[in-house]
């Protein structure tokens, strides 16, 4: 009779369970970390773009190129931006999301050195609009949200979401006015060196984040196997297969026409109102700190309420706040408030799409699902800067472009309310 294998005791077992720690405690120490490297890289990536707006009327004044040529350029940046991250995230989430960061370090340093040598229109859409915009990508959302909601609880997600996308606030809140500084006293080319020097300091943080190893899976039940894991295609197919996941596009398409428009032409609308450009950079720097205030309650907020009505409120604010701006009277403080309920709103919408989309299909490919979303956030943000310059062009101002953004903030929010979330688990109360 061959021997049977020894079966633990009830004490073995119990010791065991108190001697090893659980998977999530083995990370539990390195969450806030995980979160402030990559809001750090997202703070630089975004400060970066979410600012180009202040370059507009210099450029135009340096090459001679014209608003809606420029427009044009950043047009193709805000599509290159949204059609990069999905590729990337897809390497990422084979290879690792170092490597990424660090490519993206160098392709957004060399593009913005290069926005400074050029004299043409297709030299500028490859510096400005290919290369710098593709190595913030990069860096960007779906990597560094996807990179870290493997390291962390299905519980802490939504509000990592949010303190990243804090970050990418942070960013614009800092740069917005350090640019402006710097383009008064130094001049449009210094700021953008200044840009790349910080560009390439993300470098060193992706690579820490990137060589951090993910937790163990946790254990299944004894003896069972785990299960077979969907490949990356078929998870692509599974999605795009999916009513709920397209209403996130459809959001989101809407979500990045609005932030492109206003990030590059908002100086422009300041200019037409007869007011200085201080007051567009304050207005952007107001935008991202408020933003900070609306990321991490929204990420907050998402462990409580339904994701899909926090995008409803959010994007049905946006159309009322700029009905609202249209009917004001065009002051400085008239900016400062609108800038401050859009930038409570910002890029808030940010944690519920993510966390929507990895409440649907986990978090395998998170950054490749994620990174589609905002592709379709870029394709709008294409729209929202190119179709602003040829109004200002055509028309000599801004007006049906606003009007434009409000029904579309409107549909936006219309369209969030069919998707599939299943109603969040309160945890039971303990018995007396």
């Amino acid at each position: 009779m061959s021997a049977q294998p020894a079966q633990p005791t009830a004490s073995a077992t119990a010791a065991t369970a108190a001697t090893a720690p659980p998977a999530a405690a083995q990370t539990g120490g390195q969450v806030w970390l995980f979160m402030l490297v990559a809001a750090a890289i997202l703070m630089i990536t975004m400060g970066a773009r979410q600012s180009l707006g202040l370059f507009v009327s210099p450029l135009n004044t340096s090459t001679g190129l014209g608003i809606a040529t420029i427009s044009f350029a950043m047009a193709i940046g805000q599509f290159v931006w949204g059609a990069s991250q999905p590729v990337f995230g897809a390497v990422a989430d084979r290879y690792g999301p170092g490597r990424v960061i660090v490519v993206g370090a160098v392709l957004l340093a060399l593009g913005t050195v290069l926005t400074t040598m050029v004299k043409s229109e297709w030299g500028l859409i490859l510096a400005l609009g290919v290369l710098s915009a593709a190595g913030a990508g990069a860096g960007s959302f779906s990597i560094l949200i996807g990179a870290t909601a493997q390291h962390l609880p299905p519980e802490r997600r939504a509000f990592a979401s949010g303190f990243i996308n804090a970050g990418g606030s942070f960013g614009q809140f800092v740069f917005a006015p350090l640019n402006q500084a710097v383009l008064q006293a130094f001049g449009w080319m210094q700021a953008m060196w200044m840009m790349a020097v910080a560009a390439l300091a993300t470098a060193p943080l992706g690579l820490w984040l990137g060589g951090t190893k993910k937790p163990a899976p946790a254990a299944t039940a004894a003896g069972a196997a785990a299960p077979a894991e969907t490949g990356l295609r078929e998870q692509v197919r599974i999605a795009l297969r999916d009513r709920s996941y397209w209403c996130l596009h459809a959001g989101f398409f809407t979500c990045g026409f609005h932030i492109a428009f206003l990030v590059t032409h908002l100086p422009g609308e300041v200019g037409l109102c007869g007011l200085s450009a201080g007051v567009a950079s304050t207005s952007l720097a107001i935008i991202g700190l408020a933003n900070i205030a609306g990321s991490l309650t929204v990420g907050h907020l998402g462990n409580i309420y339904r994701m899909k009505w926090l995008l409803f409120w959010m994007y049905f604010t946006r159309a009322i706040a700029v009905l609202v701006y249209l009917a004001a009277p065009k002051t400085p403080m008239t900016f400062y408030v609108f800038a401050a309920v859009l930038g409570a709103t910002w890029l808030a919408t940010v944690p519920p799409t993510a966390g929507l989309t990895a409440k649907l299909f986990g978090t395998r490919y998170l950054a490749t699902l994620f990174g589609l979303t905002l592709l379709s956030h870029q394709i709008g943000g294409f729209f929202g800067a190119w179709l602003g310059g040829l109004a200002v062009v055509n028309t000599g101002n801004y007006t049906w472009m606003w009007w434009a953004d409000a029904a579309l903030a409107l549909l936006a929010a219309l369209v969030n309310l069919p998707i599939r979330e299943a109603p969040l688990k309160r945890p039971a109360l303990a018995a007396a």
